[in-house]
């Protein structure tokens, strides 16, 4: 039986073909490359190719979908990913798991997390003292792509090998539920990026900046998930510590055959400082580091 991880890597790569989010078009330049850059596109060819090969994956006829919904349907994509994966590593991070894609438009928001509830507060506070906005600005205001989080234990499951807590003490713990309107836990911010073609590609370091600084409580993984098929603009995301806890590749070994057979000596120097010094992994990677 195949591996679930493998298995689920497998799907996600189908669902980036399937959805027409990996495209080929009638000049052959794949979705995720830059038109403008030679480079780009034979790398961007070149992983695609070695998809193919390997799952044999047909390209969607359908045209290419616009920049909004592209990244809508990879965000997608990525959710997927983990969803098949990650709540089904009991052994190693045992809890009650929801993956959702947050976005711009969801109902569920940052605020409706145990570390950024009072985000809400601050929020309304802003709206109605027009010197206080001025003062503060928005920069708090955070809505990541995908997020991961945890459902509370009420006192049976946590006290069902031995008595753990009682009335008296442990009453203010994140984890444990109380009929006081506690909310879950957020375990993961998961910023997905088709391509890092602009600045907003630098939207997922504010977000982590935002998330960092305005918690009140354990800090959530905080990772970037990316098919941008050129490593220095990847190194611009990955590169640095304190904000982002690593990038993950749609497709990281077929990217580092691309980038060898491409002979750019450049690329392939920044593509193996960013795995060996452990900024850039591949998203079979992410499950696993999600259980820590």
């Amino acid at each position: 039986m195949e591996a679930l991880i493998t298995s689920a890597r497998k799907e996600f790569h189908r669902d980036l073909f399937e959805l027409g989010i990996l495209t080929r078009s009638d000049a052959g330049v794949l979705s995720n490359a830059d038109r403008s850059s030679a480079l780009s596109k034979t790398i961007a060819a070149a992983v695609a190719d070695q998809l193919v090969d390997e799952g044999g994956y047909v390209f969607n006829t359908l045209e290419k979908l616009s920049g909004q919904t592209l990244g809508k349907e990879f965000e997608r994509a990525v959710m997927r990913f983990v969803e098949r994966t990650f709540p089904q590593l009991q052994n190693l991070r045992p809890g009650y798991w929801t993956v959702v894609q947050l976005g711009n438009n969801a109902r569920l928001k940052t605020s409706d997390f145990a570390q950024y509830e009072h985000l809400a507060y601050l929020n309304e506070l802003t709206k109605a003292n027009h010197e206080l906005k001025a003062s503060l600005g928005n920069d708090y205001v955070v809505a990541p792509d995908v997020v991961v989080y945890r459902g509370l234990c009420n006192d049976e499951e946590i006290n069902a090998e031995r008595e753990i807590v009682d009335e008296d003490y442990a009453t203010r713990a994140d984890l444990r539920w109380m009929d006081d309107g506690r909310k879950p836990i957020l375990h993961a911010s998961i910023s997905a990026k088709f391509t890092m073609r602009s600045d907003r590609a630098q939207n997922s370091r504010t977000e982590a900046l935002g998330l960092i600084r305005n918690r009140k409580g354990h800090l959530p993984h905080i990772v970037v998930v990316t098919a941008e098929p050129m490593p220095n603009r990847i190194a611009s995301l990955a590169l640095g510590t304190g904000d982002i806890d690593c990038v993950y590749h749609f497709a990281l070994p077929e990217l580092v055959r691309a980038v060898e057979e491409s002979k750019s000596e450049i690329a392939m120097e920044t593509l193996d400082t960013l795995i060996l010094g452990k900024r850039l992994k591949d998203i079979s990677d992410l499950p696993l580091d999600l259980a820590v």
